[in-house]
């Protein structure tokens, strides 16, 4: 019997475990997708060109609200949850809502949507989103380049656009971005490692991008999204951790999952948590992953010409991802305005226009801080137009990008960031020459 599916995804994983799980097996109908966590994916079609020769008409997505009424509308036999960064107790609510209505609910395991790749694979991972995988990417790179290796970086996917157009994509320079019609988001992933010279490959389909970067690459650095789990096997599998949020290793999915394939788990932080934040983390990794080398890191908040924020009302611009789905209550910006002395941290809520304003409404603990929403031009134009309406000093803007390049800004602007930064011994650089030599891949 042909089992119907609904894929529960947020335009990544879902699409990857489609293509490598669902897409060629004739066992399985999928018959939709739902989107989550990113606003306004759902209402698109996954193209006939890339759900192949069993889907001729391509297949539709919906809210993920409409879960329960499409179970029972369709009879589906089986719901497939291929999204990150929710608490265990949420993915039960989820499978909950699935078993009611009827049908199976399952995790397809990290092992069965691995691609194994002719090429050594370090992949940079976390048990949340924001723990700061995107400066430990950066500087996984610049130890892999000082062993002399040709490194090419494999993002995390974030199709959020014109699907047909996005099956696989190369970024070189800035000049992508705008052919590709980046959103925020992705551009705050790619820019910051072009900028470094590594080229950066993402998209949907990541059986045709391995290959195709692998025609370039000595090393494959797989850059993570949230706390999702890598899409190629790795020889060496990095796990971020943040003692901000201690504990919260051992109640995400899937970041638990990561942790417990971790080779090294790198206390990142460290810096401004506390001592008791730290030694739990640190708990949790000797107790659940007690073959992973521990590192620990800190993430310094650089600010060129800091002196200007002292005494300033200032608006707080953070990584939307971070304060949203990942429930940062602040990040480098918030830092770097107490530090360096502000006067105030002013509100952006009664300014918000449009979708940002429905930001504050969907993820009301963001409070006092604005985040980098951009997930469409529609968007990119509200977050500009709530910026130049905020009575304010001055904008501190803590993404990985310049947003100044992006949106016309009628305010004095500072950009705010974080950078890896070793804690003492051993080294990251240290533990991976030890373990490239160790797996004869020097």
């Amino acid at each position: 019997m042909i089992e119907k599916v609904i894929i529960m995804g947020a335009a990544g994983r879902d699409f990857h475990n489609f293509n490598v799980y669902f897409k060629q097996n004739p066992r399985y109908n999928v018959i939709a997708f739902t989107a989550a966590q990113i606003p306004r994916i759902e209402g698109r079609i996954y193209p006939p060109e890339l759900s192949g020769d069993l889907y001729p008409e391509g297949i539709p997505i919906y809210p993920e609200a409409e879960l329960s009424k499409l179970i029972r509308t369709h009879n589906i036999d089986l719901v497939a949850f291929s999204y990150s960064d929710v608490t265990h107790t949420e993915v039960m609510h989820k499978a909950s809502i699935a078993m009611a209505g009827g049908a199976d609910f399952i995790l397809i395991g990290a092992s069965y949507t691995m691609l194994k790749s002719n090429k050594p694979v370090v992949a940079v991972c976390a048990v949340r989103t924001g723990c700061g995988k995107s400066q430990t990417t950066r500087k996984a790179c610049t130890i892999l380049k000082g062993f002399k290796k040709k490194v090419v970086a494999v993002r995390h996917p974030m199709p959020y656009g014109d699907l047909r157009k996005q099956e696989v994509q190369r970024f070189s320079s800035y000049k992508d971005f705008e052919s590709n019609q980046c959103t925020i988001e992705e551009r705050e992933e790619y820019e910051p490692l072009i900028d470094e010279g590594i080229v950066v490959y993402a998209g949907i389909d990541y059986g045709k991008i391995l290959k195709e970067a692998e025609k370039e690459a000595d090393v494959i650095v797989w850059d993570g999204g949230n706390n999702d789990t890598p899409f190629y096997r790795p020889d060496i599998h990095i796990v971020l951790f943040d003692p901000h949020r201690a504990g919260h290793e051992l109640l995400y999915y899937p970041g638990e999952t990561n942790m417990l394939m971790a080779d090294i788990a790198i206390i990142n932080k460290v810096d401004s948590a506390s001592s008791r934040q730290i030694k739990k983390v640190k708990s949790n990794i000797e107790k659940y992953s007690p073959n992973a080398k521990i590192v620990k890191a800190e993430s310094p908040v650089l600010v060129n010409n800091p002196g200007r924020i002292n005494g300033k009302r200032v608006l707080v611009v953070e990584d939307g991802p971070t304060l949203t789905h990942g429930g940062m209550p602040y990040g480098a910006g918030v830092i770097a305005a107490k530090t360096y002395g502000a006067a105030e941290i002013v509100d952006p809520r009664p300014y918000a226009s449009g979708t940002i304003k429905e930001t504050f409404e969907l993820y009301p603990d963001v409070g006092h801080l604005l985040p980098a929403m951009g997930y469409s031009e529609e968007q990119i134009h509200d977050l500009e137009k709530t910026i130049n309406s905020v009575d304010c000093d001055l904008v501190l803007f803590a993404t990985p990008i310049h947003l100044t390049q992006i949106l016309s800004i009628n305010k004095q602007a500072i950009r705010v960031r974080y950078e890896y930064k070793d804690h003492g011994s051993p080294l990251l650089e240290e533990i991976l020459f030890d373990t490239f030599k160790a797996k004869s891949l020097l």
